[in-house]
């Protein structure tokens, strides 16, 4: 691929994106997102039109549409939002943060979530979804997936349901706390995602978990 050509690419993509911005100032915040997005995939649609034999032009079109549409935006409101699970959890082991996707990620352990083998939840973790429903359940444009896993011990019949009744667990939890279950996605990923060894219980302990994931997609 001919370097001038990749950031000539680049650059048009991200130049468009800024005089967008520039020109635009009543855009809303949501609004800015998106153009930023479609500069941003403009450019690596190019890049990788080029990169395969098409069309330059072509590619960021392409790129165009896909970096609008399957962005995030990151509000004031996620901000927020990340703070307030921040100082909620604060000593409970939980994680919170940004993805690189501008998804807020509750990474929830599973000795504060989940007795060993059961998807009922525990007392601890009703501390943490508490104030996370009341923290999304009056945003429309807040849309969730949560995702429970285990550690390897034991075997995949066991596993995989068990991830995927964890998760539902969460989602009714918060359907009961007025979160809209139409706006929640749930997932069960057995052992087959682990954060760490699976060979010692430190391990594995970090391994057995729920996480949850909110975005705010663009409009």
């Amino acid at each position: 691929m001919n370097p001038r050509i990749t950031f000539r690419s680049t650059a048009i993509g991200l130049a468009a994106a800024a005089a967008l911005l520039a020109g635009c100032e009543s855009m809303s915040e949501r609004q800015k997102g998106t153009a930023v997005g479609a500069g941003i995939g403009a450019a690596a649609g190019a890049v990788l039109s080029k990169a395969t034999g098409g069309k330059a032009g072509t590619g960021a079109v392409v790129g165009g549409a896909v970096g609008a549409v399957a962005g995030n935006v990151w509000s004031r409101r996620q901000e927020e939002r990340r703070a307030a699970m921040e100082q909620a959890t604060r000593g409970t082991g939980v994680e919170v943060s940004r993805t690189q996707d501008n998804q807020l990620k509750v990474n929830i352990p599973n000795d504060i979530s989940f007795d060993t083998g059961s998807a009922a939840i525990r007392p601890q973790l009703r501390g943490v979804l508490d104030p996370f429903a009341a923290s999304v359940k009056d945003d429309p444009n807040a849309r969730l997936t949560i995702i429970g896993h285990t550690d390897s011990t034991g075997s995949d019949r066991i596993n995989n349901p068990l991830s995927v009744e964890r998760a539902q667990s969460v989602r009714d939890y918060l359907a009961a706390r007025g979160v809209s279950p139409t706006r929640v996605e749930t997932a069960g990923r057995g052992s087959r995602e682990p954060l760490a060894d699976n060979n010692s219980e430190t391990g594995r302990s970090k391994n057995r978990r729920v996480e949850i994931y909110i975005r705010e997609p663009e409009a």
